[in-house]
């Protein structure tokens, strides 16, 4: 019966280690209705922290990739002005969550962690998709040969 209780101890304790490794993303903000035309205008910052690869594949219109994996984030992010609102981005929003923390650290003064790429364009923030030529999608052009 021992062994029992302690194997179902062991079990509840791995599945919760395997719950914490799936980070949920923090503090995600709805933008103001404002965002946008502030940051048409110049007056704050739309900065899409995913890699490269995604931010290719598609991201939001005034977007500025910086990659919060990349060993540069900081000093990247840091050349931006710290008293300009800066908006967060990513793919769900845990990333850029972690990259508010770090702009907090870095004395940054309106920060805000808005979510992800997908839901963000749903709500209706204009966004620019990866053109693909059909050569690249492995489409035969008509007269091409191929």
């Amino acid at each position: 019966m021992k062994k029992l209780t302690y194997l179902i101890f062991l079990f509840f304790v791995s599945a919760l280690a395997v719950q914490a490794q799936h980070a949920a993303p923090q503090n995600i903000e709805k933008p103001d209705d404002h965002a946008l035309a502030r940051i048409k205008a110049g007056k704050a910052y739309l900065v899409d922290v995913r890699t490269p690869e995604e931010f290719n594949g598609g991201h939001l219109q005034y977007a500025t990739n910086i990659n919060f994996n990349s060993p540069e984030f900081k000093a990247q992010i840091g050349k931006l002005d710290k008293n300009k609102p800066v908006y967060l981005y990513c793919r769900s929003g845990n990333r850029s969550g972690k990259a508010a923390d770090t702009l907090k650290t870095l004395g940054f003064h309106s920060y805000h962690n808005i979510g992800g790429f997908e839901q963000l364009k749903a709500e209706g923030f204009p966004a620019e998709q990866l053109q693909t030529s059909a050569k690249e999608q492995g489409i035969s052009q008509p007269g091409s040969g191929n």
